[in-house]
């Protein structure tokens, strides 16, 4: 629990020292923000900060710091390091320079961003990637929850029914104003989701577990350690408890409601810490599961429901459970919400009428309908989806991490910042690819071979670009 606890406390000092590093570089001010300039009463609307904080929360925190942090739990305490150090120094770095400069540029999507600095090409290519992106999350993010709400209704109520209920709240909540249904539901479920957290964090003390401590080593406990090597499987598999590319997707919906850029570390850097505290605590509670009952568990379900019924009793596991359903639930919703935004920005679509936001929705349910449909007929279409998913996810953060690097070398910024997590990020994704099974399926050695030649090449490439460039005025924000 030692190990544990300074991970913890990690965190929190992490918010209050880097948080405020990276805000200090960026440097907010008092300037007008897209809420209030460009007000359209559906996606630019000013809302209370707390709320705000609550509902990017929970946009951010789908499966990924619950799933991801317990399946990451096999790697040992590497998992607990990467968490720490990737939120603090990567993953809410990313997110908080993603949201303040969507909210400097009238609350432009992530590829409009991504193009400002990477250029027209990378623009377009993160355009499809960003929406293929928003399409899976939608798809992946309804079997799980469905599959559990099962579990706690009457048998009528199976999967398939919950599938149905759960897509047509993404159709309300996709077209709808942000106040309507999201602006009033999420604060709600983001307080589940915490209480889960709280509660299981409580009966980790209360408990006391037999987790992993520094001393023990970095070794790889996971049992396909062969297959599986911490780097890069675990720093892809944990994904969202410590850095994704899908937060910067969102936080554009709040860039869209923020009425002060002072609030952007609460809100952006916050959430991110917030979440890497929900994989943590994950993670601890997972490692105390995998200890008692062995690690040859893989469904994170099965886990969830195992943990939270045994240290939170019936009522508070069905409550945590919630929280679980919710999270996910109210990514997909977002996912969509996002892609419609991508697509419009893009397209210069107006977004007052819902006949032009059905124009573009419709398409977009139909293609998720038929992955999930795709997912339920295939016993692994749910693993493969997953796994496309979570390396398109940290892809997605690559890109982003290079555009504000980019950003912050044109306004003569600390540039560092983002720099090195840009290069550790480039190894991660490109030797992903080429060791994952549904990649290139190479060697170990070649795939780590590969990789280091795309950080080389990356580091060339801006080494160059940087000397090139030249600082112009009206470039700088």
């Amino acid at each position: 629990m030692i190990t544990f606890t300074i991970c913890l406390l990690a965190l929190i000092v992490g918010y209050f020292t880097y948080g405020r590093l990276a805000e200090h570089v960026f440097g907010p001010d008092n300037r007008k923000t897209p809420a209030t300039l460009l007000t359209d009463g559906v996606d630019y609307m000013p809302l209370p900060t707390w709320k705000i904080f609550m509902i990017q929360f929970l946009n951010i925190a789908g499966l990924g710091p619950i799933f991801g942090a317990i399946m990451g739990a096999k790697f040992g305490v590497s998992s607990y390091v990467w968490i720490v150090v990737g939120s603090i120094f990567a993953g809410a770095v990313h997110d908080y320079f993603a949201g303040m400069l969507s909210m400097r540029h009238e609350g432009e999507t992530l590829p409009e961003i991504i193009g400002r600095y990477l250029g027209l090409t990378t623009k377009r290519v993160m355009l499809v990637l960003t929406v293929v992106l928003m399409i899976l999350v939608g798809a992946v993010f309804v079997a799980g929850p469905a599959g559990l709400l099962s579990n706690l209704t009457p048998a009528g109520f199976d999967t398939t029914f919950w599938i149905i209920v759960v897509f047509v709240y993404y159709v309300l909540a996709t077209l709808l104003p942000i106040d309507k249904i999201i602006g009033k539901v999420y604060p709600l479920f983001a307080g589940a989701l915490l209480f889960m957290a709280l509660g299981i964090l409580i009966m980790l003390f209360v408990e006391h577990p037999i987790l992993p401590e520094f001393w023990d080593g970095m070794q790889n406990t996971n049992p396909s350690a062969a297959t599986l090597p911490i780097f890069p499987i675990m720093f892809v598999s944990i994904a969202c408890g410590a850095i994704s590319g899908f937060h910067a997707t969102q936080s554009p919906m709040m860039a869209r409601c923020m009425t002060n850029e002072h609030h952007g570390r609460p809100v952006f850097y916050g959430a991110m810490i917030t979440e890497g505290i929900v994989a943590l605590i994950w993670a601890a509670a997972a490692t105390y599961f995998f200890h008692e009952n062995g690690m040859g568990e893989s469904n994170a379900s099965v886990i969830v429901n195992s943990i939270t019924r045994n240290w939170l009793g019936a009522a508070g596991g069905i409550l945590a459970v919630l929280g679980v359903i919710a999270a996910p639930i109210t990514s997909g919703d977002t996912a969509f919400r996002s892609a419609r935004l991508i697509i419009a920005d893009f397209f210069k679509i107006e977004q007052k009428s819902i006949r032009n936001r059905l124009y573009i929705c419709i398409p977009l349910f139909i293609i998720a309908i038929s992955l999930l449909m795709y997912s339920l007929r295939d016993a692994n279409g749910f693993n493969l989806i997953w796994r496309y998913f979570a390396w398109i996810n940290q892809t997605l953060a690559v890109f982003t991490l290079w555009a504000i690097t980019v950003y912050l070398v044109r306004a003569a910024k600390l540039y560092w910042l983002t720099l090195i997590p840009a290069l550790f990020m480039t190894a991660v994704c490109a030797t992903y690819i080429c060791i994952a099974p549904e990649g290139f399926g190479l060697s170990h050695a070649l795939s780590y071979i590969v990789g280091a030649c795309c950080v080389l090449v990356a580091i060339i490439w801006f080494i160059v670009w940087k000397r090139n460039y030249k600082m112009i005025d009206n470039e700088i924000i």
